[in-house]
């Protein structure tokens, strides 16, 4: 792996395979470290997604949320991918820092999936918002820059809540249309626990409408994900390999957007492992299941 100068926290990198990401100082993380930006977007999200085949069924606007817009290499590789689609599109992109996004607009030619885009988000670094003609569709690009984690809780107190002790204070949140697709794509839960924990999700999967059919992949196959999930209300499946992961996660508000659903073999071995309760609290920890938590995991739709 080649290292250019590190600027403003973050670093060019290039991967064994040639392709350039990008490394954030503060994190010690690499984005997209194996494949690359562009193929990892395409094999978990467009693909995993079957976005194109979903497109071409929508009725109206079709909405995403882009969770973890960072340098925006999954926006962007969403926005190519399906550019010769007419349904239009609404992106919401979460962040707390434009950062990494000036930083990969300054480092655009290597990174290469900028190109054709750079005025979009040119327009939305400076303006927050963007619409435009894109291929075949109109495209709806709005920034929400702030800690998802509070807004996401701030948000959920307009709805009843699964579980009142995870609701957080705070303000009256901008409304924002449920989504069809989420791309989460978070530093890893050692590194940033507070995007992982049960109040999140369970917050996350509030915002869903139960008639639009929602599906959430993710780079993470882990047991403790995978739980948090399920308690959250999600049905959870097994996502397809990226990289030098032989599994990734996807989460649905419906069993129909899952091709390969967890079963009681791993629920199982969920009750086995060491690492398998979710987090409540923003802070890294390890631990089996409890028991309210098993019991849970027993009475979900999914394994009945």
């Amino acid at each position: 792996m080649k290292v250019a100068a590190p600027d403003a926290g973050y670093k060019l990198v290039q991967l064994v395979n040639g392709e350039y990401s990008i490394h954030s100082l503060a994190y010690g993380e690499t984005f997209h470290p194996v494949i690359g930006p562009v193929a990892e977007a395409e094999a978990l999200y467009v693909n995993q997604l079957q976005l194109r085949e979903r497109l071409k069924r929508q009725s109206g606007e079709f909405v995403i949320w882009d969770v973890g817009l960072g340098a925006a290499a999954n926006a962007l590789t969403v926005l190519r991918a399906t550019r010769e689609s007419p349904c239009p599109i609404r992106l919401l992109s979460f962040d707390n820092t434009l950062a990494p996004l000036e930083f990969g607009l300054q480092h655009a030619t290597r990174l290469g999936y900028f190109d054709g885009y750079e005025t979009q988000v040119r327009g939305l670094l400076e303006q927050h918002a963007m619409e435009f003609t894109d291929g075949e569709h109109g495209v709806n690009w709005q920034l929400q820059l702030g800690d998802f984690p509070t807004w996401l809780a701030t948000a959920a107190e307009r709805r009843p809540p699964k579980r009142p002790e995870y609701m957080a204070a705070g303000g009256t949140p901008a409304a924002l249309p449920p989504p069809h697709a989420i791309l989460f794509d978070a530093f890893s839960p050692a590194k940033n626990p507070a995007m992982w924990t049960l109040p999140l999700f369970a917050n996350l999967f509030r915002q869903l409408d139960p008639q639009r059919p929602c599906a959430l992949p993710t780079y993470s196959r882990s047991t403790i994900l995978r739980v948090t999930l399920l308690v959250a209300g999600f049905f959870v499946g097994v996502g397809h390999a990226t990289g030098a992961k032989e599994e990734t996660t996807i989460a649905a508000n419906t069993l129909e957007l899952l091709t390969e659903p967890l079963d009681r073999r791993w629920l199982e071995r969920a009750r086995r492992s060491h690492s398998a309760e979710p987090m409540v609290e923003s802070v890294y920890r390890i631990a089996p299941l409890t028991m309210d938590t098993w019991e849970e995991l027993r009475a979900h739709p999914q394994f009945r």
